[in-house]
């Protein structure tokens, strides 16, 4: 039986070589191989462009991806960017504000002078009653006069040690001598009330010589206000309808809409040179 068996699979083996040597010398496929070629062929084709169409798909996705992460990453650089542009401008707005308190420091230098930031304020659009961070530990003392580089914004109405507080021109009751610049005709100066952040004046001489635009400056009346600051410009003429009397609607020459830096000033000082010197010539 065994011996059977190993001839059946010698007989395998040499009908199988030479089926080999047969396929490998002839020439031309079979039509069985023919007709299988042609069937399989385009199958193959189908799948290669499936499998080349799922390849361009992934690919497009991945760009998109990695678009994506890009456009993301551009997005932030961008919002630094308009972060950093916005710090600078705030820096160069500080400086030009800083810049020119100084130079007013210096057109004061006869004074005593303190620079000061505003650092509260009332509710409300204007800064009509606001908090500075200097009080008594600077000096600082209640009346001393509060201006900018546009002119005058106020007075200190309180001071605590590390803060006082002031009440501006358009939200004090008390009167401000003042006088117009082109003629030198008195009056004073006080808060509108209207809640337009204007003031009003009324003049000493019911014939004063006021015209729209002139300019009022504090005179030399005043006890607490050094002379020739500028209040503000005149921007209406009218006649109060229950005392018929004249005054003029004065437009400040501060922006009482935006504070941030101010001149705290001593004005106290000139006002006792001025008495000193009097009184010593009188001697």
């Amino acid at each position: 039986m065994k011996k059977k068996f190993k001839i059946v699979l010698v007989s395998l083996a040499v009908a199988s070589l030479g089926c080999a040597g047969f396929s490998y010398n002839r020439k031309a496929p079979t039509f069985v191989e023919n007709s299988y070629g042609s069937i399989i062929t385009p199958v193959q084709a189908f799948n290669s462009s499936i499998f080349d169409w799922f390849g361009g798909i992934a690919k497009y996705f991945k760009g998109i991806k990695s678009l994506d992460a890009e456009n993301k990453e551009l997005k932030e650089d961008l919002l630094e960017a308009r972060a950093e542009v916005s710090r600078l401008k705030l820096v160069e707005s500080e400086n030009t504000q800083l810049e020119a308190l100084v130079n007013l420091q210096q057109e004061y230098d006869k004074y005593s002078t303190v620079g000061a930031k505003v650092i509260a304020k009332d509710p409300g659009n204007w800064f009509d009653t606001f908090i500075i961070n200097k009080g008594t530990n600077y000096g600082l003392k209640k009346n001393m006069v509060v201006m900018n580089e546009n002119g005058l914004v106020g007075k200190i109405s309180e001071c605590g040690y590390n803060y006082s507080k002031v009440v501006s021109i358009i939200n004090d009751s008390d009167a401000v001598s003042a006088e117009s610049l082109r003629t030198n005709d008195i009056g004073y100066v006080v808060a509108d009330y209207s809640g337009e952040a204007k003031c009003k004046m009324q003049y000493s001489d019911k014939n004063a010589d006021i015209l729209v635009g002139d300019e009022i400056v504090t005179s030399h009346l005043s006890e607490i206000f050094p002379e020739g600051i500028s209040i503000g410009h005149v921007s209406k003429l009218t006649v109060d309808s229950q005392t018929s009397i004249q005054y003029a609607i004065i437009e400040p020459s501060v922006d009482f809409s935006k504070l941030k830096y101010v001149l705290v000033l001593d004005g106290s000082y000139e006002k006792n040179l001025i008495k000193n010197t009097t009184e010593s010539e009188a001697e």
